[in-house]
């Protein structure tokens, strides 16, 4: 059904019309959010009469961070701007929220036919319970008790979402883990907490993750069991790592252009999803092999149902979430900030980057992404099963006239710019190198360390946190003015990098 088509419908349970944006749009995003989700004309009469609104170059942000600061959990509406008959409207989208309920300044209310009503406090709790009982994070660990948790991380993660919401208002770490269920009335802590916290390492949480030449030769690996909270970072170092980066010199931009081989954002929604989707309960490890032309995500646990990947490709469907208190956690936090379009967001970005659409696997025993290095074509632009839409601005779209206007360096010929490899070049192990290189000069900074190695200092960095996770080295005084300590005891040795 089209716009025209909508208004004239009038209101109904899925759809409202405004003239101004306030906190009775916000209800109204409230109530869909504990339904099945609606829109919300801005610029629109309940008579349907169309009257439009102004908007200036700031106003969608400041309407999003308002909705944003006035809602627990914070709702990310998508915004359109639409023209009808020369006025501007504003239509917000917003899916069903799968942690409920969402409230509004403390008040909670459900979409009935056209109208928002406000919900009882029985209502609020069994909606509630509906939604934690389902959901496997939220139970009490069997294994692990508070004194398995770092506070630290309790603690970073409060000012996190404190910086991001002025509204949270929680000052004690006992406060934050019953305020999110993940500590129970009786000192139990959840299977979530758990994992979002846990000290040290956990072998439920992890990661294999390797370089390869070709399908049996690896060149390089590395294994995470950390809390998932840190695991997000962790990853993206390894990626960054040893994927390639270009300097794009154009004549049009006064400053340079990076381009990786991949979106790294679209890259980080993927990991995102991993980490957020996983099924904690199998004995299987989450896998990512880099290749020189794809990179391939395995992750325990299938699609929920009725979810398909044709209805994921499609965007046709309401985000299930396996893991609803690590969901809530992440969201809490910024690292998501909306549910249910991270597939058709990751796929745009690899269009607008001018790459084939990632692929979709369901396998018996979880899911496989794959994406891949090459330039689009007609027949790689969808997945199997569903299809994007590709603007006309897309890099596919262009004449190959307009591709004289920039360039792209792979050797420095021209001494004008450099592909810059993330990848070690020496057949010494990089860890080894390192750990030689500080023993012969502990004041070594990380930007010294990256040219005499060959890496960015992101790869500096993600080795010198391995050496320290290991404790081969340690940090002496600060970051500048200190030095680098080498440990040398008989349960480190660098034979076990």
């Amino acid at each position: 059904m089209n716009i025209g088509q909508r208004i004239k419908s009038g209101e109904d349970i899925h759809t409202e019309f405004k003239t101004s944006f306030g906190d009775e749009l916000i209800v109204t995003l409230v109530a869909f959010a504990n339904a099945k989700g609606g829109e919300v004309f801005v610029g629109i009469t309940d008579t349907k009469k169309i009257v439009g609104v102004e908007i200036g170059k700031e106003t969608i942000q400041h309407w999003i961070t308002e909705i944003k600061n006035k809602t627990i959990p914070q709702l990310v509406p998508d915004v359109d701007i639409i023209t009808i008959e020369n006025k501007q409207i504003a239509q917000f989208s917003i899916a069903e929220y799968p942690i409920k309920p969402v409230s509004i300044k403390g008040r909670c209310y459900k979409r009935v036919a056209n109208s928002n009503q406000l919900m009882l406090v029985s209502e609020v709790a069994n909606m509630h319970l509906q939604t934690m009982n389902v959901s496997w994070d939220f139970y009490p660990s069997p294994n692990y008790t508070i004194n398995d948790i770092d506070v630290q991380k309790v603690e970073n993660v409060m000012r996190k979402i404190r910086k991001r919401n002025p509204l949270f208002n929680i000052e004690s770490v006992s406060e934050f883990l019953r305020k999110y269920e993940l500590q129970k009335d009786d000192g139990t802590i959840s299977n979530g907490c758990y994992l979002l916290f846990c000290k040290g390492q956990s072998m439920y949480t992890t990661v294999q993750m390797g370089l390869f030449a070709d399908e049996i030769t690896i060149k390089d690996d590395d294994t995470l069991q950390t809390d998932i909270l840190s695991q997000v970072d962790d990853i993206m170092l390894f990626i960054r790592k040893h994927i390639n980066k270009a300097i794009i010199i154009t004549s049009t931009q006064t400053e340079n252009i990076e381009r990786w081989d991949y979106p790294l954002e679209a890259l980080r929604e993927i990991v995102m999803n991993m980490i957020v989707h996983r099924d904690y309960r199998s004995p299987s490890d989450s896998i990512i092999k880099i290749f020189p032309d794809h990179i391939l995500f395995f992750n325990p646990g299938t699609l929920q149902e009725p979810i398909t990947v044709e209805r994921l490709m499609q965007n046709d469907y309401v985000s299930v979430l396996r893991n609803k208190q690590i969901a809530n956690v992440f969201k809490a936090t910024g690292d998501i900030e909306k549910y249910g379009t991270g597939v058709k967001r990751v796929c745009q970005m690899f269009l607008d980057y001018g790459l084939p659409v990632p692929k979709w696997e369901v396998l018996p025993e979880g899911m496989l992404v794959t994406v891949f290095i090459g330039e689009i074509t007609d027949a790689n632009s969808s997945a199997e099963g569903g299809s994007v839409d590709v603007p006309e601005n897309h890099p596919r779209n262009q004449k190959s006239s307009q591709k004289s206007s920039q360039k792209i360096l792979s050797d420095g010929s021209d001494g004008l710019g450099t592909t810059e490899k993330t990848t070690e070049k020496t057949t010494e192990k990089t860890t080894e190198k390192i750990l030689r290189l500080l023993t012969a000069n502990p004041n070594l900074t990380n930007q010294e360390l990256a040219n005499q190695c060959g890496l960015t200092e992101d790869g500096i960095y993600y080795n010198i946190k391995k050496l320290k996770q290991k404790g081969l080295i340690t940090r002496i005084g600060p970051d500048k003015g200190g030095y680098w300590q080498i440990n040398d005891n008989k349960d480190t040795k660098t034979e076990n990098l």
